[in-house]
């Protein structure tokens, strides 16, 4: 399926919403997307361009589990097999991403949104980004571009991260800022795999795709996409880049970022601006989603049997894990956390909860810290590691922080009052009503 197919499809079932009134690109439409989630919305008449703009489409897991087909509880093993029996999409001449290819270079007609106030410019914050290195081949990431020229961006590229790798071996590298994709791609391109693995084959795993060779650059690209931005990425040519809405809801501070500069744009007739909001639940579930079936593996390699994981919004779906075991020791716990720990080594809090718990309900959650939960035995502290550069509370410039895991299980034996959850009689409350 491809994007503009997904957005008829939850069209026909009523699930999307659309504007017909002229609307701006810059503080507008951000503001009715963010005022509206999660309900996806697709804007007919935007005031600064001639292209339409779609939001909020992806924004919870219900959402990617329907276009999968499956419920929420098999996503992970769907990631997991994907990651595990990756393979190569089929390569094509023709695709609807090309059939129009623009030279002259003007952003401005295109709906880049200028999200909140205080933000450096207008963001391209749902892009794919296609790279390639000669030794390791392909690579596929988030980046946000934050425009300041017709036809330039600069780029905010995180240090460690395969993408800069490959541009600080290179100095300079043709991209693809690839706007417009499924969850297929979009959770291929956030996930983290071994270097040299493309993760367009992740994608193709998930459903299958087509690529494309890009018109400009010697990259191959989701045929499907709805826009694509080909250029060159300078990393000694930089650029003021921020603020910038963060995953944590926080302004991310102003860096000399590395310059994109775009030599060609391609894209379908009619096309369809994929809007992402900054720190929001789209840019959440989407980020910390890929990082689920990591948590899961490395907490069964501990020997403790993983039933279900989330990396949740109220922890800005990045530092906080909750995970569900099924407990068969009283060690399991501290496994766990180890396990989740080393999983997703961005994450701050790790919750350990019985199968008894709705992962997903935070009310369930917070009663099993209050009554299986006892701060001298069951809390483990890991003093000063490295965390997350999105967390405004870690060392400035080191991003060290204090990791905390909790042990919310109960104790397989009990000496006192029954930890068990009382159930009520199930009833068809339809005869009653």
């Amino acid at each position: 399926m491809t994007f503009r197919e997904y957005i008829n499809q939850i069209e026909k079932e009523g699930k999307l919403r659309k504007v017909d009134m002229a609307v701006s690109k810059k503080l507008e439409i951000s503001g009715i997307l963010k005022e509206i989630e999660p309900t996806p919305i697709l804007f007919n008449n935007v005031k600064e361009s001639d292209f339409r703009v779609a939001g909020n489409v992806f924004c919870t897991k219900d959402a990617i589990a329907t276009y999968f087909g499956i419920n929420p509880a098999e996503i992970i093993p769907l990631l997991s097999k994907a990651i595990k029996n990756h393979s190569e999409p089929e390569v094509i001449s023709k695709a609807p991403c090309q059939e129009i290819i623009e030279s002259n270079i003007d952003l401005d007609k295109i709906p880049i949104l200028y999200h909140c106030e205080r933000d450096g410019g207008n963001y391209i914050s749902s892009a794919i980004v296609v790279t390639r290195d000669p030794d390791y081949g392909q690579n596929l990431d988030f980046h946000r571009a934050m425009q300041f020229s017709k036809n330039k961006f600069s780029v905010r590229v995180v240090k460690g991260r395969h993408f800069d790798k490959f541009l600080e071996k290179n100095g300079e590298l043709d991209v693809a800022f690839c706007i417009g994709n499924t969850p297929n791609i979009l959770i291929a391109g956030a996930t983290s795999v071994e270097i040299g693995l493309n993760e367009l084959h992740i994608a193709n795993a998930l459903e299958q795709i087509k690529v494309v060779k890009a018109n400009s650059v010697d990259l191959l690209i989701p045929a499907d996409a709805e826009f694509v931005l080909e250029g060159r990425i300078y990393l000694e040519d930089k650029h003021s880049e921020g603020p910038f809405v963060d995953l944590t809801e926080t302004y991310d501070t102003i860096r000399e970022e590395p310059i994109f500069e775009v030599k060609r744009i391609t894209h379908r007739k009619d096309a369809i601006w994929q809007a992402l909001l900054p720190g929001a639940l789209e840019h959440k579930i989407l980020m910390g989603m890929p990082r689920e079936p990591t948590i899961f593996n490395k907490v069964n390699e501990q020997g403790v049997k993983c039933l279900d994981v989330n990396i949740s919004p109220g922890g800005s779906s990045w530092l906080h894990a909750i995970v569900q075991i099924d407990k068969k020791s009283e060690e399991d716990g501290r496994k766990a956390i180890e396990g989740t720990l080393a999983g997703h080594t961005s994450c701050k809090h790790v919750f350990i909860v019985d199968k008894d718990i709705n992962i997903y309900n935070p009310l369930s959650v917070e009663w099993a810290m209050a009554t299986r939960f006892q701060g001298d035995s069951r809390m483990i502290i890991k003093d000063k590691e490295p965390g997350s550069s999105l967390d405004p509370s870690a060392e400035p410039g080191t991003k060290m922080t204090t990791k905390i895991g909790f042990d919310l299980t109960k104790p397989l034996v009990v000496k006192g009052k029954s930890f068990e959850i009382a159930e009520f009689p199930k009833v068809d409350i339809n005869k009653y009503f």
